[in-house]
């Protein structure tokens, strides 16, 4: 497999929320090309069983490596999960996933913990944070499974009574425990978009990990590492859905921060 360095850089996600991490690395490497796919027909991964969402993974992998991309980013945490049978399946390929990042940045805040980690169901039985911390540290970790707050962003409910009222019911149990931890990793890419209600929440004395900044610094060292760094100026970004791409452009400014042209969103069959 030849890779050349002025091509674009994959990004995949079950829907939207991974326009957060793409967001950040746009931002950090501006002289890059992104192809975003959010699997919007299919989610969320979170409630799925592990085999399903490998083969969800592999299929979106698959199409992003099918339109040349240099490196794949999986911008979800649960299907980060299955980054080791991602990375051996697309070999020689580059594929990073946003739970050692997001790992290594809690530790750096709290290396003794108290630790918690709010994610999907998914992600919480599969225990890829309590594995990426404890390889570091023997800090305690607590988590909790918040499966509302994925349809809550896809919706745009993301402030208001119902979010805080849905916050409260998660979270307070978490922040009732003793230690009260004191940084709280936001384990799912929809998450930021609920940052506002989590703070106010939890208080502002909890230090809130949110992994796309990280996980873009690990994807420019990782670029560096390789030699993939882009040689000519980038064209435009390009975004795959697998449904409603209309809907697509119109929600996903909420995670993007940016206008998103309906014109570059472009409707794909995973299957």
């Amino acid at each position: 497999m030849t890779i050349s360095n002025n091509a674009p850089i994959g990004v995949f996600d079950s829907g939207m929320g991974g326009l957060t991490v793409m967001q950040a690395l746009a931002a950090k490497l501006p002289g890059e090309r992104f192809l975003y796919l959010g699997d919007t027909a299919r989610l969320p991964y979170g409630t799925k069983s592990a085999d399903t969402v490998r083969r969800y993974a592999l299929q979106a992998a698959h199409a992003l490596t099918d339109h040349g991309v240099k490196l794949v980013v999986i911008a979800c945490n649960t299907a980060s999960v299955g980054l080791p049978y991602l990375q051996e399946a697309l070999a020689p390929m580059p594929v990073i996933g946003v739970i050692e990042p997001g790992a290594a940045a809690a530790l750096a805040v709290a290396p003794n913990g108290p630790i918690g980690v709010i994610a999907t169901e998914g992600t919480v039985k599969g225990g890829a944070y309590v594995r990426a911390i404890h390889a570091h540290s023997t800090a305690p970790v607590v988590q909790q499974a918040c499966p509302l707050f994925v349809p809550m962003a896809e919706e745009g409910l993301t402030d208001g009574p119902i979010a805080e009222a849905v916050a409260h019911r998660y979270l307070d149990p978490l922040m009732a425990r003793l230690p009260k931890p004191k940084v709280l990793v936001l384990g799912c890419t929809h998450y930021p978009a609920l940052k506002g209600v989590i703070t106010r929440v939890v208080g502002p004395e909890v230090t809130l990990v949110d992994s796309a900044a990280i996980t873009a610094n690990a994807v420019e060292r990782l670029l560096d590492e390789k030699g993939l760094r882009a040689t000519e100026k980038p064209g435009e970004h390009h975004f795959y859905c697998t449904d409603a791409p209309d809907r697509f452009a119109r929600v996903g400014e909420i995670f993007f921060g940016n206008p998103i042209d309906p014109g570059a969103v472009e409707q794909v069959d995973l299957q």
